[in-house]
């Protein structure tokens, strides 16, 4: 392992010579500073020695068992020191590039046989598998001469998910029979389902197709039947994965907010009792045939989790096919994408095609940017001529929604930051015409 001089031996030797510059002046001196060089650097080699042959010390990690995009997490180190010598080290844990770690470099010592206990909070802003490199260890010789550098511990990797804290907000709150807070509304539907529920005795305002004339006539009382909403409906999530969706929105891009608003979505349908599936196009072409239960978010969050966009344009006929071929029960399809104004021709055919056989959604992501230069105030020609693009923009998005409501299609268009929530209460407003 290299050897590498402290600033202790730096600065000895800039003092020795100086001091041979100062002796040469005077010559009885001049044998005393080579006295003086020959011992400093007999102590400097003794001191190299002895931290050549020191054992480093071992590192043992434990990464969690998952973590999420812009989520704090814990990375626990464990630092032995195999000698009976006190050591003094440098530690710089080997973590991903596009992460957030303050910890580190830390400086300190551990004791003879002892070991240390390294615990570092670390965000990481990056989805999929995350390697960690080895534990960089940089280790003070005995005099305090010289440091070596080394390596500890093995290369390891966790899994970075996106972002679930929407969900377990709403998991929490729902618990609680709080679904309010988090924004999402659960109407009340009643006959309009076609699931029995139970019979209970008639109220004012039922109609006569609710009453059940046999119980009634057993009961000698009228008897209506109550119904509840229609469980065992498939949503079918298609996520865009093509270059459009790369904008960065905030901190993160219009891609990670759709896994995000996605996974509230799933959670919310999977407890509702309908089944969940997944089709991605635009580079990243996967299936993810329905599931059910609620048991099956973590199907969906390990699905998920390592989804990236890529550099090529979406081709909306031939995921519609592809949906098509892999689909063909009667279902929700929610179409995931960042809407442009020249998508009118390209979305409304594949839309339409789909329409024929199940309920369509299309979801857009409306950069939030877009809204705030409508807002500001004009100062300058360079702040008009800003408007005049934004709202152009925005009027040609309006188009292609109004046309797609004109088909029968559902729309919504929402900012990244009241996307989840939106999307979560549009499928709530349009499963009941599944």
């Amino acid at each position: 392992m290299p050897l590498r001089p402290t600033r202790a031996l730096v600065a000895l030797l800039i003092l020795w010579t100086l001091l041979g510059l100062a002796g040469s002046m005077w010559r009885p001196a001049v044998p005393w500073w080579g006295w003086m060089g020959s011992i400093l650097a007999a102590v400097a080699l003794f001191d190299a020695l002895v931290v050549f042959v020191l054992r480093f010390p071992k590192v043992e990690r434990v990464l969690p068992g998952r973590l999420a995009v812009g989520i704090e997490g814990e990375v626990a180190l464990r630092i032995v020191n195999p000698t009976k010598r006190q050591l003094h080290l440098a530690v710089f844990d080997g973590i991903p590039a596009r992460s957030d770690c303050e910890a580190f470099p830390w400086k300190g010592w551990i004791k003879g046989k002892g070991y240390l206990n390294l615990n570092y909070p670390i965000t990481l802003h990056e989805r999929g598998e995350i390697g960690f490199g080895k534990t960089h260890l940089l280790m003070t010789s005995l005099l305090g001469l010289w440091s070596r550098k080394g390596f500890g511990g093995e290369e390891s990797a966790v899994k970075v998910y996106p972002n679930y804290q929407p969900v377990l907000s709403y998991a929490l709150l729902a618990m609680a029979h709080r679904q309010e807070h988090t924004g999402i509304i659960r109407k009340n539907r009643a006959g309009l389902s076609r699931d029995f529920h139970q019979l209970r005795d008639y109220q004012m305002g039922d109609s006569l197709s609710q009453i059940d004339w046999k119980a009634s006539s057993k009961r000698q009382n009228l008897i209506s039947r109550d119904f509840q909403e229609q469980l065992d409906q498939s949503v079918i999530l298609m996520l865009d994965c093509g270059r459009r969706m790369r904008t960065i929105d905030g901190e993160i891009s219009q891609f990670d907010h759709c896994l995000n608003s996605m996974l509230l979505l799933s959670y919310v349908a999977l407890r509702q009792g309908d089944q969940v599936g997944i089709l991605s196009f635009g580079g990243t072409d996967r299936w993810l045939p329905p599931v059910k239960g609620a048991n099956s978010m973590t199907t969906v969050l390990n699905h998920l989790y390592d989804y990236e966009t890529s550099p090529y344009p979406s081709d909306f006929s031939e995921a519609a096919e592809r949906l098509l071929k892999h689909q063909r029960r009667r279902s929700m399809v929610v179409v995931m994408t960042n809407l442009r104004g020249e998508d009118s021709e390209e979305l409304r055919e594949p839309l339409r095609k789909l329409r024929e056989k199940h309920v369509v959604v299309l979801a857009s992501l409306r950069e939030s940017g877009i809204g705030e230069m409508l807002d500001q105030d004009l100062h300058s020609f360079d702040d008009a001529l800003g408007y005049l693009a934004a709202e152009d923009y925005a009027a040609e998005r309006e188009a292609v929604l109004a046309g797609l409501r004109g088909d029968g299609i559902v729309t919504l268009d929402e900012t990244a930051q009241q996307f989840p929530v939106a999307l979560a209460n549009t499928y709530l407003d349009t499963r009941q015409i599944i």
